[in-house]
């Protein structure tokens, strides 16, 4: 582990700040303004879900040529750009004006830039660079994702008692100005680090470069994918409506708050443990379980409603977001090696978003219609066995 730790330390430091600070563009973060949003622009469950889906989709089909650029332009430069971007983003927050459109431009800057271009550049990294550590260097990313889940949502709860919502924005604008500059410095020798990559890859047949359109031609993409987008349908769907989740159960906001802090201890451990086992063992073949943390949640959550159990609930949640997402980042580096990743992954990335932006969607128009957490519950079930069984069934190598 210490070999691990000091090999490059300023580049674990890039992949644990700028997942991080994705954390503004994530649905767990922008989720806790909904009801505000909400009440500003005078939409429902269902039309902000649509306003939210259309701006997420938008993003996905974007991201596709986007995020591949990683593979052909300096790390800095590309890091620079997603950064701008999203703070960019956090500023329209701050001077929300009263116009849909603008609306729609803000969430699909947030969504593109910060869980879009910003987590894939963070994730894709750690992927690319650590070599057989790549498991342990996707936990420390994903750390920081986790950190901003456990911390982001209760400060912002406490804070929002006295402060208004594009006050916050500010906070967060601020802090990513402080970021881009610290870009430049943890990637100062970042032509030095790509070119010994390089020099790895000669005599490893299976990093050959792949094209976009070699990847969706091949059957191993369609199997692994489901596998790989549940968890961002179901969690954005689920986050996103938080709010009309936690009056259902009868739990409170300051209960939210709290909980976060549960999901992000829980998400560390689930780290903790996915890292060395990803380096340890075929992650194609352990990588079908990774659903399961994630199948008890929503089992939990639609059968009890006592505060215990929302501790489970919120517990199983974040273990299933800290193990899932390390072994899912290094599933598809075993698969199709580490040369084209950044093609790979802006792919798995743009699966994920598209996802994300169906789910606020789905499950806002079934509670406007009043179906509500069962019928929620059931379409998660059937998702997360379908998308596990799918690999089984094909016994791929």
């Amino acid at each position: 582990m210490k070999r691990f730790l000091f090999y490059d330390p300023k580049l674990l430091i890039y992949g644990f700040l700028i997942v991080f600070f994705a954390s503004y563009g994530q649905t767990f973060f922008i989720s806790l303004f909904n009801s505000e949003i909400r009440a500003f622009y005078n939409l429902s469950d269902g039309e902000f879900g649509l306003v939210y889906a259309v701006s997420t989709l938008l993003s996905s089909f974007i991201l596709i040529s986007f995020a591949k650029l990683i593979d052909y332009i300096d790390l800095r430069f590309y890091s620079f750009i997603v950064s701008f971007g999203l703070l960019l983003a956090c500023i329209g927050m701050v001077i929300l004006l009263n116009n849909i459109i603008f609306l729609f431009f803000v969430i699909f800057m947030l969504r593109f830039f910060g869980q879009g271009a910003m987590t894939h550049a963070g994730e894709t990294t750690m992927a690319r660079y650590f070599g057989k550590d790549r498991g342990k260097a996707l936990s420390v990313a994903t750390l920081g994702g986790m950190t901003g889940v456990m911390f982001l949502p209760y400060v912002s709860i406490n804070l929002f008692k006295n402060l208004e919502m594009n006050q916050l924005w500010i906070y967060a604008s601020v802090s990513i100005i402080f970021f881009i500059p610290f870009i430049f410095l943890a990637l100062s020798d970042q032509k030095i680090r790509h070119s010994k990559f390089d020099k790895t890859l000669l005599d490893d047949s299976l990093n050959i470069k792949l094209r976009t359109r070699d990847i969706i031609k091949d059957k191993k993409f369609y199997i692994y994918l489901p596998l790989s987008i549940a968890a961002p349908f179901i969690s954005t769907g689920l986050m996103f409506h938080q709010i009309y989740i936690f009056d259902q159960k009868g739990w409170s906001l300051e209960m939210l708050g709290n909980g976060y802090i549960l999901l992000g201890f829980f998400s560390i451990i689930g780290l903790l443990i996915g890292g060395p086992l990803i380096d340890k063992f075929d992650t194609k073949k352990t990588a079908i379980t990774v659903l399961a943390p994630l199948l008890l949640s929503v089992i939990v959550l639609v059968f009890f409603d006592s505060v215990f159990f929302l501790i489970i609930y919120m517990s199983l949640y974040g273990f299933n977001m800290g193990i899932s997402t390390p072994f899912i980042g290094s599933l598809w580096a075993e698969v199709y090696g580490v040369k084209s990743l950044g093609t790979v992954k802006a792919l798995l990335h743009a699966g994920a978003v598209f996802a994300s932006a169906l789910s606020p969607l789905v499950f806002g128009y079934i509670i406007d219609w009043g179906f509500g957490i069962t019928t929620i519950a059931t379409i998660s079930i059937s998702i997360i066995i379908v998308s596990t069984l799918l690999p089984i069934y094909n016994k791929l190598p």
